[in-house]
């Protein structure tokens, strides 16, 4: 390339015929995920209904015609029919070593949006920093492992787990269609009744290296202290299917668990109106493409 002819350097919305390249770009990107785990997860994207205005997988960077970035963005409307409420999770960001001078492009395109709130649930340590810089503020500090079968549980307690089908007798639960979409992603959505009334909750297996117990990570719950409420029921239903242990984000210690807190292990970002809630990963990537 001569110096008399400048890169065409774009950046535009990720089409569905640009999927296998960019799973491609992301293979090479990030080394310890496998192809298969991108194609899969943007295939699971590609069936989500699009959200109104915002781009169905995110943008890409391209020079000279060839994808050398990309950047994807899991878009969420939980407007209540009268008012907008969309959640955006900035995933998988990479832009090839050889033209990071352009990534600032890709990275401003994609925060565009000033009606969305922003969610960083991943980042690597190294861009704590800049995300701060880029206006995000963390809103979980760290994690606690339990094992919610420790727990004490008061009162007469049912848990019952939700297909993706969905069961009739919960339908006219507020998070029912929620439940069944995660149940359809391959998570454990459960709903604990008791005499209090039916608490919604969605899991995912987690894999951590070295754990002695099989893992899962609370991806919704409406408030943590409903599941610390609810843990001994629900920690009693998990044995039963071989899960000793779940992962919550926290900022500090959980009353009522027993368990160990580990501050500054995966903190999460967001930048937008809406601070999000503890422990609703709904419909991001830990559901869409897995631990």
């Amino acid at each position: 390339m001569s110096a008399s002819q400048p890169p065409k350097v774009r950046c535009r919305q990720i089409a569905k015929d640009d999927l296998g390249a960019v799973a491609a770009l992301l293979t090479s990107g990030f080394p310890g995920r496998t192809r298969k785990y991108w194609t899969s997860g943007l295939a699971r994207m590609a069936e989500r209904a699009p959200v109104e205005d915002c781009p169905r997988f995110g943008y890409l960077l391209e020079v000279d015609g060839v994808i050398v970035g990309a950047v994807l963005l899991i878009f969420t409307d939980f407007g209540d029919g009268t008012a907008a409420h969309v959640r955006c999770n900035i995933s998988s960001w990479y832009v090839a070593p050889a033209y990071r001078a352009y990534a600032a492009q890709l990275s401003a395109t994609a925060l565009k949006l000033k009606h969305v709130t922003y969610l960083n649930i991943s980042p690597a340590e190294h861009t704590w920093p800049l995300l701060t810089a880029q206006g995000y503020q963390r809103y979980s500090e760290g994690q606690f492992a339990c094992i919610p079968a420790l727990s004490r549980r008061p009162g007469r307690m049912h848990v019952r787990a939700v297909s993706a089908a969905g069961t009739d007798d919960h339908a006219g639960l507020p998070e029912y269609d929620l439940l069944a979409a995660h149940a359809q992603a391959g998570c454990l959505s459960l709903i604990c009744a008791s005499a209090a009334g039916r608490d919604p909750f969605v899991l995912a297996p987690r894999r951590v290296a070295y754990s002695p117990v099989q893992l899962m990570q609370l991806i919704y719950c409406r408030d943590t202290a409903d599941f610390a409420r609810c843990a001994g029921a629900l920690g009693r239903f998990l044995l039963g299917r071989g899960v000793a242990g779940v992962i919550l984000d926290a900022n500090a210690p959980i009353p009522g668990l027993v368990g160990q807190y580990f501050k500054g292990r995966q903190p999460k970002y967001f930048k937008g109106a809406e601070r999000p809630r503890l422990n609703d990963l709904a419909f991001t990537e830990t559901v869409l493409f897995g631990a």
